[in-house]
């Protein structure tokens, strides 16, 4: 037996020479299956399928198969091909904060400057989608970063109990200059109705604002590119250094012909059940796309509720305008401290050195940031009152065509004025 037995060893072991000169393992089989070479591969040709690459010249090299089997520990990711950009630098900035203001933007010219009425009317107050998309693009060029007018200014209670307001430093990326934008009347009136408008505001399939509305030929249309609201999104989302912490701009709004392009006014005339029906249908709509501005760096201010003009009403007319405003938009928007003045016309006559009982009443109803319209951008806090005044420079035609020089520092009129605009206004340049 002891023969035999060596006998059966020697075979084993010459047959395990023979399999090591042909290129095999004579180690034990595994329990399931045996241990086999992996396939050879030619330098440069790829591996069969399900077969690991051989390890490149730069990877570690692979254990010994003597070596006790133990876990690897995690590979440590490779850098990424381009770093972050690391956080840019804030610094203090307590200069003059710039205000300037639109209204919507002319989607389709040849509509609005079609020889009617309303020519004037718009070339006076408006800028075209063209004038407008180059008017952005060269402010941002400027240096200008976008902020919200509420971060402007705060309330405090000074030593003596008393509130006051003070401006507060901004801080700001390194090089930048901040300014407020602001929209007023984006109500989508009927009178804009095929006169080269969009209609209204929509949330569309994919979560974002869109606009609706016609083109010249009738066509219904739905569009990121044809509303100040839109345009500036998309600006934003390509240029994020345009914003500080996501802020978009100021939408003031009347309410005497709805929001944004819905009917939510009542009508003291007319007081049937289907009209009633459709006003709450009609806030229904208008709900969803006030959330999604709000969430997207957009904000509210009052423009009172009918466009009054405030030097010649009543203060009995102020105060019913201004409830009528916060039943029906301030309901919708929420609370806001910013009352931007129709027409420019300031309360009580001049709030800048006085304080009438239309600027307390709007006082107490919790506005604290009263705007007007001026030729710089222009603020001042009150002394005897937690309020700032403050003036807004207008971007439209009248600028445009005659005060080249002091928009400078925003844009060059002469590069942005759309050749479509009626030439017998003139310019000054």
């Amino acid at each position: 037996m002891n023969i035999k037995k060596k006998s059966m060893k020697l075979i084993a072991v010459i047959i395990c020479l023979l399999i090591i000169a042909n290129g095999a393992s004579c180690g034990s089989s595994q329990p399931g299956g045996e241990t086999a070479a992996p396939p050879s591969v030619s330098p440069g040709s790829p591996a069969p399928s399900g077969t690991p690459q051989p390890p490149s010249p730069e990877s570690p090299s692979p254990t010994p198969p003597s070596a006790s089997p133990v876990s690897a520990p995690p590979e440590t990711p490779p850098p990424p091909a381009t770093p972050p950009t690391p956080a840019q630098k804030l610094v203090p900035y307590d200069g003059v904060v710039e205000n300037l203001f639109f209204h919507e933007v002319i989607a389709y010219p040849e509509l609005a400057f079609d020889g009617d009425s309303m020519q004037k009317g718009y070339d006076t107050n408006m800028v075209t989608v063209s004038e407008f998309n180059k008017m952005i693009e060269s402010i941002y060029n400027n240096g200008y970063i976008l902020v919200n007018m509420n971060d402007v200014w705060s309330e405090y209670t000074d030593e003596n109990g008393v509130q006051k307001m003070k401006k507060n430093t901004l801080m700001l990326p390194e090089g930048k200059k901040p300014l407020i934008l602001s929209f007023d009347d984006l109500s989508f009136y009927k009178y804009m109705s095929g006169d080269g408008f969009m209609s209204k505001l929509i949330v569309g399939a994919d979560g974002e604002i869109w606009a609706t509305g016609v083109d010249p030929n009738g066509n219904a249309v739905t569009s990121q590119d044809l509303t100040v609201v839109t345009i500036i999104d998309k600006f934003v989302k390509e240029h994020p250094d345009f914003s500080l912490n996501g802020v978009k701009g100021c939408i003031a709004l009347t309410g005497y012909e709805g929001i944004l392009g819905y009917r939510t006014q009542t009508d003291k005339n007319n007081d049937t059940a289907e009209f009633k029906l459709n006003r709450m249908q009609e806030i229904a709509r208008v709900r969803p796309v006030i959330q999604k501005l709000k969430e997207t760096g957009w904000y509210f201010a009052s423009h009172s509720y009918g466009h009054i003009n405030l030097e010649t009403s009543t203060l009995e007319q102020v105060k019913a305008d201004a409830n009528r405003w916060l039943d029906e938009v301030g309901s919708l928007v929420g609370e806001t401290k910013l009352f931007f003045y129709p027409f420019g016309t300031r309360l009580d006559g001049g709030d800048v050195y006085s304080t009438g009982p239309a600027f307390l009443f709007y006082y107490g109803l919790g506005f604290r940031i009263f705007a007007s319209v001026g030729y710089e951008s222009f603020s001042r806090i009150k002394p005897d009152i937690a309020a700032v005044v403050c003036d807004r420079m207008h971007a439209d035609g009248t600028t445009l065509r005659q005060d080249r020089e002091r928009y400078l520092k925003f844009y060059d009129a002469a590069l942005v004025f759309d050749p479509m605009r009626p030439s017998e206004y003139g310019t000054s340049w």
